[in-house]
């Protein structure tokens, strides 16, 4: 589809949102905070925003995913499991957006929001040694990964955070690897809700197209970053991210 608002300026902003979304989605989550309202504001539908979101964000989620892999920061026994849970749990939420009123939805964000962000600023940064898993491996695949999933086919910022969490708090996994197999999980929701939306025909292409570089270039600096800023700081970033999502929410 087309899409008759786009200018100069509004392409150039954009763009700019996406290569600091891209990064700051690498690093913490919470990327499609920034650039689900920035499609909103340049004028389109609901529908149409976040399907061009999902088309923008697959880059930036697809080269963290590569970069962890190709690193060794994820081996694939980690994931080829989870990432199918993930995709399916995807493709449900998006069918079912196509139906719903997306308003009536959003009273849940808030409060999961806010515990995520309270759940990383009162946890320590020191991973403990054998800290039990509270689920098992099978309920985490069945049950967590795919509502997680059908989340980020419904609305979808706060996604990577939320996979953070459940993989920290619910299957014990340190920091840095719940960050890095989050990465990947969240490619995967992405593709599976971008060929709904496809499907739907609720994409913007040359919109698309322009975030999608930027989201390369953020994510790319952000893979770059991880794993050599400290993990206190990006404890904190996840907090940050998680209760600007909530001011956003609460001000909407």
């Amino acid at each position: 589809m087309e899409f008759a608002g786009l200018t100069i300026e509004i392409a150039l902003f954009l763009f700019s949102i996406a290569i600091i979304a891209g990064f700051l989605d690498t690093l913490a989550g919470g990327g499609g905070l920034l650039t689900l309202p920035a499609l909103m504001m340049s004028g389109m539908p609901p529908l149409l925003a976040l399907g061009t979101n999902k088309l923008q964000s697959c880059v930036g989620a697809g080269t963290a995913s590569m970069m962890m892999l190709r690193n060794r920061r994820v081996r694939w026994r980690q994931i080829k499991e989870l990432m199918p849970a993930a995709f399916i749990g995807s493709v449900i939420g998006t069918v079912i957006v196509q139906f719903v009123n997306t308003e009536a939805l959003t009273f849940i964000i808030p409060v999961v929001i806010s515990v995520i962000g309270i759940y990383f600023l009162l946890t320590p940064t020191v991973d403990a040694e054998n800290k039990p898993a509270k689920v098992s491996a099978v309920s985490y695949r069945n049950f967590v990964v795919p509502l997680i999933g059908c989340y980020d086919g419904v609305l979808g910022p706060g996604t990577g955070s939320f996979f953070t969490l459940a993989g920290r708090a619910l299957r014990a996994q340190k920091f840095l690897e719940a960050t890095a197999i989050a990465k990947t999980l969240n490619f995967s929701t992405n593709i599976a809700s971008l060929l709904v939306f496809l499907f739907a025909g609720q994409v913007i292409w040359l919109v698309g197209f322009i975030m999608m570089l930027g989201q390369f270039i953020g994510a790319w600096l952000g893979a770059h970053c991880l794993f050599k800023i400290p993990v206190n700081y990006l404890r904190y970033l996840v907090v940050i991210m998680c209760f600007g999502m909530l001011a956003k929410y609460v001000t909407t």
